[in-house]
């Protein structure tokens, strides 16, 4: 080998140039290897920021007494209908508490019961898609609708329920419609504020007020004896109850859940 390299001639200026230029672009490929991977580095932690960022209250929510019921990970919040255990379909997926049909189902509710309450959230359905938010929810029931009024979760351009106000995403399932669709697609957040105060109920869909009404007046029991809800005595009927999000069969996301008790 030394004698080979001995007698190795000299290289010409046009190699010289030739190896220059190639070690040139190597570099500068290993560089952009390197760069994009640190994009996509960058991309991860943005994404692990922006889903703790989901499930995080800020200060203002902090200071006003508002309690965080999904951290992006726990479920210890939670619980099944006239279950201790969580539900197989249900669990805590890239952020976000979500429903996977075909592996177990079951509404969930809260471990803690609410009387009046404002309570927060984003929600997420696929084409199609079906869920529901439930309050005032008793266990001295078969399921969970049959006590609880719905706040309505629905793909309303996929799903035949849109096509119906009073069964469109916002209403209050079956007796009031919001006076206009102001849902988003399927496969995006939408906001949710639903507040109890009393007997009074507002339903806020994406910043719209969509939904008001006051549990058992006039107008209250005239709807629901008007609907299948006649069929439910304890239908509206427990001021302090669980809150609940349905198991409807369709995949569904739920994010930055929080909760303000109102004395």
């Amino acid at each position: 080998m030394r004698g080979w390299i001995a007698s190795r001639k000299p290289w010409s200026p046009q190699a010289r140039v030739l190896l220059l230029v190639a070690a040139i672009a190597a570099s500068a490929c290993g560089q952009a290897e390197a760069g994009s991977q640190t994009e996509e580095d960058m991309a991860a932690d943005g994404a692990d920021e922006a889903q703790a960022a989901a499930n995080r209250l800020t200060p203002e929510e902090a200071a006003a007494g508002f309690e965080l019921l999904f951290d992006g990970e726990s479920l210890d919040a939670w619980r099944g209908f006239q279950m201790e255990e969580i539900p197989a379909g249900w669990g805590a997926r890239d952020g976000a508490l979500a429903f996977t049909p075909g592996v177990g189902g079951g509404t969930l509710i809260t471990r803690d019961t609410y009387t009046d309450f404002d309570l927060r959230l984003e929600w997420m359905v696929g084409e199609g898609g079906n869920s529901g938010i439930f309050f005032g929810i008793s266990e001295n029931t078969e399921s969970a609708f049959q006590s609880g009024p719905e706040m309505q979760v629905l793909d309303n351009a996929g799903h035949y329920d849109g096509g119906n106000p009073l069964t469109s995403a916002g209403s209050n399932y079956g007796l009031h419609a919001p006076p206009e669709d102001v849902s988003r697609p399927a496969d995006e957040w939408n906001e949710v504020r639903i507040v109890r105060h009393g007997n009074q109920v507002v339903h806020w869909l994406n910043g719209v007020q969509v939904v008001d009404y006051e549990i058992g007046s006039d107008e209250w029991e005239a709807l629901v004896a008007g609907s299948k809800f006649i069929e439910w005595p304890d239908y509206g009927r427990h001021h302090e109850g669980h809150l609940g999000l349905q198991d409807h069969g369709d995949p569904v996301w739920y994010r930055n859940i929080r909760v303000r008790r109102i004395q």
